[in-house]
């Protein structure tokens, strides 16, 4: 089999081509998201035990989202097909994440107002069921209710924009799209350069990073459009079949040096930069074997169920652990190494069985009835039906 990737007339990958290890890679990204927020729940009564866990999953929260944001752009260009419209694209991209969105929301407020006895802010749970509070500087507007919902607000933007950028990152020369990925790279590298210039230059103490640094570098979604751009081009790099200059195996280990690396260089970079083109790499030389039909452990049955649940359990995750943790002792409550440890493992276990629960009675269920319209679905032969995600390839955070 060729190691060039089948393309349909538009220079797309084939449509039809299915990218298991991306979905297996996606539950990994999830599961190191929901590891970094354990460290700030406070379980461990031993410091050092609380410093090795910390060392171990710092980075994963900032690289597991960085992942997402850059594989939503290589998903999206994939699976693009000359026949789609705009109007059918965003009823998908609708179904698959509002629901879900909505419905957690709506827990977080409820637990906000009845548990913590807080007072309902109308203007901020505006701002978040219309996915615009990453747009707010304002950290408690970004964090508020589901605080990890700030990712999709940037997800809307890229969304939004995907139809026009398609448009134009299809016009680019395939011996060009390197330099452009590494343009795209580059502006990355600067948008740290220009948080100073902002106005909140306050610490925040529990990641110990800059306001500023915080929003623009991490959370604005003007900014984060970059990876998702980047994954647009690295898509169009492996449909193209342009050369890799890492296979899957070397990508594999820049993304773990990068990984042990990114937390001694400043947080500024360490959000996002340092890993972005590791990460890069590393899905499009994973997204190159699975068209070429060589599979690896990540995209088993078992890491691409998992994978599907990825996003059910992103989005559910902080509350799981939150209110877990209030639930068996409370916030000052601590416990010894191996207790904690089981804690965590068994908060885990159950954000997994949410996430599961909301994959195959909300996900699941109204991207089949709602994703696709009707008259779509009738004239789409068998082969060609979109998935339970609503795409042809694996679905996205």
């Amino acid at each position: 089999m060729t190691d060039r990737p089948t393309r349909s007339r538009d220079g797309a990958a084939g449509a039809l081509s299915r990218l298991p290890s991306l979905t297996g890679m996606r539950f990994i990204a999830a599961a190191l998201v929901f590891f970094f927020h354990a460290n700030y729940e406070g379980f461990f009564a031993d410091p050092d035990s609380a410093s090795v866990m910390k060392s171990v999953f710092y980075e994963g929260g900032w690289a597991g989202v960085g992942f997402f944001f850059v594989l939503s752009g290589f998903v999206l260009a994939w699976s693009a097909r000359p026949d789609d419209t705009a109007p059918a694209f965003f009823r998908r991209r609708f179904f698959k994440i509002y629901p879900l969105h909505l419905l957690t929301f709506a827990v977080a407020a409820v637990l906000l107002v009845w548990v913590d006895g807080m007072p309902f802010d109308g203007e901020n749970a505006l701002l978040q069921v219309l996915l615009l509070h990453s747009w707010s500087p304002d950290l408690a507007v970004r964090a508020g209710f589901n605080g990890v919902a700030w990712s999709l607000s940037c997800e809307l933007l890229f969304y939004a924009l995907f139809p026009v950028l398609w448009l134009l990152i299809k016009r680019i020369r395939p011996q060009r799209l390197w330099a452009a990925a590494g343009a795209v790279a580059a502006a990355v590298y600067a948008v740290p350069f220009l948080a100073p210039l902002l106005a909140d230059q306050s610490m925040i103490p529990m990641v110990n990073i800059r306001a500023s640094e915080m929003w623009f570098v991490y959370q604005f979604p003007g900014t984060r459009l970059l990876d998702f751009v980047f994954g647009i081009l690295l898509a169009r790099v492996v449909a193209e079949g342009r050369r890799l200059p890492l296979g899957f195996g070397g990508a594999l280990l820049l993304t773990v040096a990068a990984y042990v690396a990114a937390p001694y260089f400043p947080p500024s970079h360490h959000l996002v930069a340092i890993m972005l083109v590791p990460l890069g790499l590393l899905i499009a030389a994973a997204a190159r074997d699975d068209a070429a039909g060589r599979r690896h452990w990540l995209g088993s049955r078992v890491m691409v169920r998992l994978g599907e649940v990825s996003f059910a359990l992103y989005i559910s995750h902080q509350l799981v652990q939150s209110y877990g943790h209030r639930l068996v002792g409370g916030y000052t409550r601590t416990w010894g190494t191996w207790q904690a440890t089981g804690l965590i493992a068994l908060l885990f276990v159950a954000t997994l069985l949410v996430a599961w629960l909301l994959f195959t009675f909300v996900e699941r269920p109204l991207m089949r009835r709602f994703g696709t319209s009707r008259r779509r679905r009738a004239a789409m032969p068998a082969a060609a039906a979109p998935s339970p995600d609503g795409e042809r390839q694996p679905s996205l955070l």
